[in-house]
């Protein structure tokens, strides 16, 4: 169920990403480091996404629930990312895009720069 919820919270961000004039590059890149869950890029900047979705509130946001330990493995997924030599890229961008999924309604929040 948990996976499930994931999957679908991470094709949502796809979608609105998409909508929003993102070119999606990657989905759940993985490295020695860990995984990203999103990798896209707008106007020659990439843009590394993490997406959390919950159901409730109980244990806060989502967005909240991204620990500082979290942002250091997806900061190290970026630059084995990066070092691959992927993708090139005037600057680059760390975003988080909680999902709320209440009565099965999605409430998205995108939060560019959040760390």
């Amino acid at each position: 169920m948990k996976k499930e919820l994931g999957y679908k919270g991470e094709d949502l961000a796809v979608s609105y990403l998409q909508g929003q004039g993102y070119n999606i590059l990657q989905r759940n890149y993985r490295s020695r480091s860990g995984e990203i869950d999103i990798i896209c890029s707008r106007r020659g900047i990439i843009v590394f996404v993490e997406v959390k979705t919950r159901t409730s509130n109980i244990y806060g946001s989502p967005e909240e629930s991204i620990t500082w330990r979290k942002r250091d493995h997806i900061r190290k997924v970026a630059l084995d990312y990066l070092a691959a030599g992927h993708q090139p890229f005037k600057e680059l961008r760390f975003d988080v895009i909680g999902i709320m999924m209440e009565q099965g309604i999605p409430s998205i929040n995108h939060v560019e720069a959040a760390f």
